[in-house]
């Protein structure tokens, strides 16, 4: 280490990983470049001067998150054709997996500027690995939509791309949505589809729920608070799966419940809704989907 440390720092743009939780898991490596680099450029400058001050490193720092790292690469990067050395780290975790970074990285590779990555800590890899799911094939998918009807369409979308594959499908989300994502996991992809939610990954309470979507999403319902991030994996079956919402289509359904029950078209997709715990708008957009693809096809 002390041969390495004689060793000048040669310029370029470092992205860093940094601890997800437990600060024993920053690497050597990583110090050694958090403490030689010129600037830290940093998603959020307190949150990483604290761990910064832990490891007694004084290098300056300066902000750069998902609003202004465009506008700041131009700096960083005239400084590093300069011979500066520029560190890049995120909150916790490595930068450009649902951080900063990857805009950043691309255009110092544009401007043919060495950009090195510092290996570390990483909560999708992390839960994984202590799943039980398959490891050999998985597809990593950040953060699922926001809103209902999008993250529903989302999901739909994946099993019918991997549905057969038994690949496991890793995505990140918050304490607040976990269960309305679980809901919707165990819709599309059945009630036992196997599924692993791990919670505060390398924290003091640190957590693994193994089990299928059903059994998960009412051990989570069944608690007073449901706190902490999450990293939820799902195994795509191995057989073929249709999704559960488009087993029959909607304009199927609709015309279904208009000929049993006499209901308008507007009153069938209000009950079909509320059946399927779908939203009226969503099963609408689909239902005219389902039209302008049959019309597509004529």
């Amino acid at each position: 280490m002390a041969g390495e440390e004689e060793t000048p720092l040669a310029p370029g743009l470092y992205l860093v990983a940094t601890p997800i939780g437990n600060l024993g898991d920053i690497t050597l490596r990583a110090l050694d470049v958090l403490r030689r680099a010129d600037r830290i450029a940093c998603e959020d400058t307190r949150q990483t001067q604290k761990l910064l001050n832990h490891f007694q490193i004084a290098t300056p720092t300066e902000s750069c998150h998902e609003f202004n790292e465009t506008s700041r690469a131009a700096g960083f990067i005239a400084a590093i054709q300069a011979g500066r050395r520029i560190a890049v780290v995120t909150d916790a975790g490595m930068p450009g997996i649902s951080d900063p970074g990857s805009r950043l990285a691309a255009a110092a590779i544009a401007a043919g500027v060495p950009v090195v990555p510092i290996p570390g800590a990483n909560a999708a890899l992390s839960a994984l690995v202590a799943s039980g799911l398959p490891t050999s094939e998985f597809l990593f998918l950040g953060f699922l939509p926001e809103k209902a009807g999008a993250r529903r369409t989302r999901l739909e979308e994946l099993l019918r791309e991997t549905a057969g594959t038994g690949r496991t499908l890793i995505f990140y989300e918050a304490p607040h949505r976990i269960l309305e994502t679980l809901a919707d996991v165990e819709a599309v992809f059945g009630p036992d589809a196997r599924v692993v939610a791990a919670r505060e990954l390398t924290k003091l309470h640190e957590e693994f729920l193994r089990g299928t979507a059903a059994e998960i999403r009412s051990q989570l319902t069944d608690r007073d608070r449901v706190r902490g991030e999450f990293t939820l994996l799902v195994e795509a079956a191995r057989e073929a799966k249709t999704p559960a919402s488009t087993a029959a289509t909607v304009a199927a359904q609709v015309a279904e419940l208009q000929a049993r029950e006499g209901l308008d078209e507007k009153e069938a997709l209000k009950r079909l809704a509320r059946d399927l715990g779908r939203g009226k708008s969503e099963l609408y957009r689909e239902l005219q989907r389902e039209r302008a693809s049959s019309r597509g096809g004529r």
